[in-house]
């Protein structure tokens, strides 16, 4: 049986690499079922600017390339997923990454986001439920610390939002960087959405208590 491939958009601040060894323990936990395939966001961030999430955020990437799906502050070219916003900057690019990625180094079964990378994933599902874009066909979506964008220019993906992909929502009680509220407020929007919590911060859990939610998931999949 072949392994279930998996489109993955890491969040703020990763990069492909980056994301890779932050899913190292999830990639094992699935090994043999699920191929992991990375890509990178189109935008570089300037290593020296931060916001005030950053101490509680293990996921930073630790080299320079850091890289985002989209701004939130124009100006400074930063993003804070509390921000609210009239406009943002870069997510027409990032959307032109994703349809790339899905020509280049599809076909995918599925889609996987974390944090900033989440919240793309979600905009996906709606461009996808509301058959806006062809190229985009997943048959489930993970979302890890996904949430809303609180930008004005963005709500349009979410009114009367229904998607019927079925999707996997992880995430952490104790997570500083994307509240869980954050993450259950996208909940009404994924009716019948599965869930994941963990009792830590901001990361994919990935530890054999949670190998039979994962697997109960995807093997309807395969």
């Amino acid at each position: 049986m072949a392994p279930l491939r998996v489109l993955c958009v890491h969040g703020y601040r990763q990069n492909s690499n980056a994301f890779r060894d932050k899913t190292g323990a999830l990639r094992k936990l699935l090994k043999k079922h699920v191929e992991l395939v990375f890509i990178n966001a189109p935008h570089y961030i300037l290593p020296r600017q931060s916001n005030s999430q950053e101490k509680d955020n293990p996921s930073i990437a630790s080299d320079e390339e850091q890289r985002g799906w989209w701004f939130s502050n124009i100006q400074e070219r930063s993003f804070d997923a509390r921000q609210e916003c009239e406009s943002s900057l870069g997510l027409a690019e990032s959307l032109d990454t994703l349809r790339l990625a899905v020509k280049e180094l599809g076909p995918f079964d599925g889609i996987l986001g974390f944090s900033q990378g989440a919240a793309l994933v979600a905009m996906i599902c709606a461009l996808q439920e509301r058959k806006l874009e062809t190229i985009f066909n997943f048959r489930f979506a993970i979302l890890v610390a996904g949430f809303r964008s609180a930008c004005a220019q963005h709500q349009h993906f979410y009114e009367d939002l229904q998607a019927t992909v079925p999707s996997l929502h992880v995430f952490g009680q104790e997570d500083k960087v994307i509240p869980e509220q954050m993450s259950r407020d996208l909940l009404s929007m994924f009716p019948g959405a599965h869930i994941l919590t963990h009792p830590g911060g901001h990361f994919i859990p990935a530890t054999s208590a949670h190998r039979q939610i994962y697997q109960e998931f995807l093997q309807r999949f395969q």
